[in-house]
């Protein structure tokens, strides 16, 4: 089987994904090619795994002081590029698609007729999740924004649905890993100004924070420090921290929850997805969430208890061995039984 995976790039969390699946479809006799839309080539690091992968455009949503702005997204939309990159995209070499939320190569794959097949968290909100009452355009979204055939979606529960556990390739603390936790809460926030998250971070003297952001050089202000942006730096970093500040999206929180690390999240204002991961980290009781930057809920959350990791099985051999089975087109018994294997460890 040859299948081109395309990946949406804006998050890392989606590339994130992209990392813990590849060596079990490998392992599978998988042949695997990647495209990349949705942040310029440049803006992209620590790719070398994926080999001599594509890059199209693609649509990104514009941000700025942690909100997202629909009509400058709008405005920022290279339509004719977009369906230029979709009927130039060739996928005839190919026996599948396998798509994390990416739009160009969904539309070249239904124009072209090759089978295809959705896996990424924003399919789970297909479904009635928590904090997405009112959203009834949701799953119309989607569909229109990456027509596929099928759809998997990720997500922390299974909420009956075909929806499997988090992909992750950070090994869990149960698995006999034993780390020193150090002194500092690492921070993570895209997409606020880092400028504006150090002056938040300030005023909580004799705590050590240690702010991930696109900065060229490490740089230290006292007790918060700000590092670029490293693939190997960061996972490292995770596992030692005392707990994590964080936007609410899926990938992070996730790699929080593995491996037991106290959760503050501030949701991205004006993004349905966010704000349905923040309803449901809550009902967990899994994640301390603050709409607004509040000093003294950081206070407070400092000294909260760990709470326990949650051990998660290997989600991507069952997904290899799937693709390879052919069975259960659908996914359910699939999301049955990995959801099985979750229960049982």
């Amino acid at each position: 089987m040859r299948l081109l995976y395309a990946v949406q790039a804006t998050g890392n969390g989606h590339i994130t994904r992209a990392r813990a699946l590849l060596p079990a479809l490998q392992q599978a006799g998988i042949s695997v090619d990647f495209l990349f839309s949705g942040r310029s080539r440049e803006r992209l690091f620590d790719m070398q795994c994926f080999g001599d992968f594509q890059h199209r455009t693609g649509f990104t949503f514009v941000t700025r002081e942690g909100q997202v702005h629909g009509w400058q997204t709008l405005k920022s939309a290279r339509i004719r590029e977009f369906m230029a990159d979709v009927r130039s995209l060739d996928l005839s070499s190919y026996d599948l698609l396998l798509n994390d939320f990416e739009p160009v190569s969904a539309w070249a794959a239904r124009r072209q007729k090759l089978p295809s097949l959705g896996l990424a968290h924003q399919y789970a909100l297909r479904y009635p999740l928590p904090g997405t009452q009112r959203a009834f355009w949701l799953k119309p979204a989607m569909d229109l924004f990456t027509p596929l055939d099928r759809y998997l979606g990720v997500h922390w529960q299974s909420f009956d649905q075909a929806i499997l556990p988090p992909l992750l390739s950070l090994p869990s603390v149960t698995d006999g890993e034993m780390v020193e936790p150090a002194p500092f809460v690492l921070v993570y926030l895209p997409f606020e100004s880092t400028e504006q998250v150090i002056a938040w971070l300030k005023p909580l003297t004799g705590q050590a924070f240690r702010i991930y952001a696109d900065v060229p050089e490490a740089v230290s202000y006292g007790y918060v420090e700000v590092r670029p942006l490293c693939r190997q730096a960061f996972p490292e970093d995770l596992k030692r921290c005392q707990g994590v500040i964080c936007n609410t999206g899926f990938g992070l929180c996730s790699e929080a929850l593995l491996l037991g690390k106290r959760l503050l999240t501030k949701p991205l204002k004006g993004q349905i997805e966010q704000y349905s991961n923040a309803c449901i980290l809550q009902q967990m009781q899994r994640a301390e969430v603050m709409p607004k930057f509040d000093l003294q809920c950081v206070r407070d959350w400092l000294v909260s208890p760990e709470p326990e990791p949650i051990c998660y099985p290997d989600v991507a051999r069952f997904i290899a061995e799937w693709l390879v089975s052919g069975e259960d087109l659908q996914g359910e018994l699939l999301a049955r039984r990995v959801w099985q294997a979750v229960r049982s460890s």
